[in-house]
């Protein structure tokens, strides 16, 4: 068995991929426009992933972009994608100049939360050891859910 991808529709995806693309650091690496089921299929990988998503189709994001609206609630959704960055620090300093919500801050330099334009969680890990907390993220409160 081998982990291929996990879809998260999306209302829009100009708005998607500014967040996972340009915000988050992920890169598209295939797209599917297809006319009679209208529809379009974005697959986005991290960085350090690319070459064997490019080879291999794994592993992905799968964005879904349904063209005629739809409201996507209940059943349709799912808990959160996780990812290990290389300084968490970093990652929400660009996130929270781009405008996102730091949903669960990372005070423990170890894990945070933020939330994509469609709601959808995304759990943030400090890759190795967790860093040295630091301000603003030490006193920053949690917002929200995530």
């Amino acid at each position: 068995m081998r982990y291929l991808h996990t879809m998260v529709r999306v209302t829009d995806l100009d708005q998607a991929l500014h967040f996972y693309c340009d915000l988050l650091g992920l890169v598209e690496t295939r797209r599917v426009d297809n006319e009679k089921g209208r529809f379009t299929l974005v697959f986005l990988s991290a960085p350090e992933d690319v070459e064997q998503a490019r080879q291999r189709h794994t592993p992905l994001i799968e964005l879904t972009y349904n063209w005629d609206a739809e409201v996507y609630t209940g059943g349709r959704n799912f808990g959160h994608l996780a990812f290990r960055v290389k300084n968490i620090y970093q990652l929400c300093d660009r996130l929270h100049k781009g405008g996102v919500t730091i949903n669960r801050p990372p005070r423990d330099g170890h894990m945070a939360f933020v939330r994509s334009p469609d709601l959808i969680s995304i759990e943030l890990l400090q890759e190795g050891e967790a860093l040295p907390p630091q301000e603003p993220w030490l006193s920053m409160p949690n917002t929200g859910v995530w």
